[in-house]
């Protein structure tokens, strides 16, 4: 699996920009964003859980949107 860092950017001009982090060039991120009059913070647990979950997803550990649907529909 891929090295993951957690960290946080600004929207500047369209794009979002990243201070004190290295990031290479062409790398894929994920974006998690604060509705606009919101803030947006993690505690250490809660960056734990986001990391360990990302791994599970990296191993392929999940259910696609189709399998959650069909269950949905089974319970719902």
């Amino acid at each position: 699996m891929p090295a993951m860092q957690v960290t946080t950017g600004t929207v500047v001009g369209g794009k979002i920009v990243v201070e004190g982090a290295a990031l290479t060039e062409g790398a894929v991120v994920a974006v998690l964003s604060a509705l606009p009059d919101d803030a947006f913070a993690l505690t250490v647990q809660e960056e734990d859980e986001l990391r360990a979950a990302m791994a599970e997803i990296e191993r392929g550990e999940f259910v696609s949107a189709q399998e959650l649907l069909e269950s949905l529909s089974k319970h719902g």
